[in-house]
């Protein structure tokens, strides 16, 4: 069950329908935005060794709490988290709960939070402990990607062209993209057009405008991009158990280029910066 507001006056759809919003939304997705990216920050200071998934959900949930905001994600389809926490290798969707982290692992967090009716989507990396030179370069690599894939972000490129960007940085580093999921659109509502493909061929798919709001959020793998979904419907793995990293912004196009809606507010948006 997604959680939204009447979007009919939200500007206007085009021939793929993605909604065309308005000069005056920005404001209302950096406002949620900021929220969601506050909350990882506070977040990170807690994930050490012998910490387990659930509480550091359970820390968000009072985060998300204590703001005046909703979770996006509890009640949505079942879920019952204010967080996704997806360790080592596990893509996404990784369910809070008593998994205790180990030193050396790594993890993404993704949250979504709802601040007056607009939706602030965001994840990032971090470290329990030591991290291992290969998870570094892992982190590294997704990291360099999500940021080449917005750089390809303004009016007259294609969504093609950000997927193409994301893909040639990582087979560049002979790792590779996860196919079986990919960003997506927001703003009032949680999910909606388009589909944001982290691989493709430039100048393909939908012609990008000013006003589109949608998150990019690539998920890389150290081995094969192929993904398997677990019996309980929700968490994602790599097939080949490779370690896998993610990041994600949602994003604003702009008369020339983009507006990033999920900065992190202390700098803190990579685990070893």
């Amino acid at each position: 069950m997604e959680k939204t507001l009447d979007d009919a006056h939200q500007g206007r759809l085009t021939k793929d329908g993605i909604r065309i919003h308005e000069a005056g939304d920005f404001a209302g997705m950096h406002k949620a935005g900021h929220l969601a990216a506050e909350i990882l920050d506070r977040i990170a200071d807690h994930i050490v060794p012998g910490q387990t998934t659930g509480e550091l959900d359970r820390l968000i949930t009072d985060m998300v709490e204590a703001a005046g905001a909703t979770s996006a994600t509890i009640g949505y389809k079942g879920y019952k988290h204010a967080s996704c926490i997806s360790v080592n290798h596990v893509v996404c969707h990784g369910i809070p709960g008593e998994k205790t982290l180990k030193d050396g692992d790594i993890l993404n967090i993704d949250v979504t939070v709802i601040v007056d009716g607009w939706f602030g989507d965001t994840s990032r990396m971090y470290v329990a402990g030591k991290l291992s030179r290969k998870a570094e370069r892992l982190i590294q690599v997704t990291h360099d990607a999500l940021f080449k894939g917005i750089e390809a972000v303004k009016p007259g490129n294609t969504f093609g062209d950000i997927g193409h960007a994301i893909q040639t940085h990582v087979e560049r580093h002979r790792m590779s993209v996860v196919r079986d999921f990919c960003g997506h659109g927001l703003g009032r509502v949680f999910h909606a057009p388009p589909n944001v493909l982290h691989y493709g061929r430039p100048g393909t798919g939908p012609v990008l405008e000013e006003g589109m709001f949608f998150t990019i959020e690539p998920m890389v793998n150290l081995g094969r991009p192929e993904t398997k979904v677990l019996p309980d419907d929700w968490t994602a793995v790599t097939r080949d158990k490779s370690l896998s990293a993610q990041f994600e912004h949602s994003i604003g196009v702009t008369a020339d280029g983009f507006d990033i809606f999920t900065l992190s507010p202390a700098g803190r948006f990579h685990p070893t910066y």
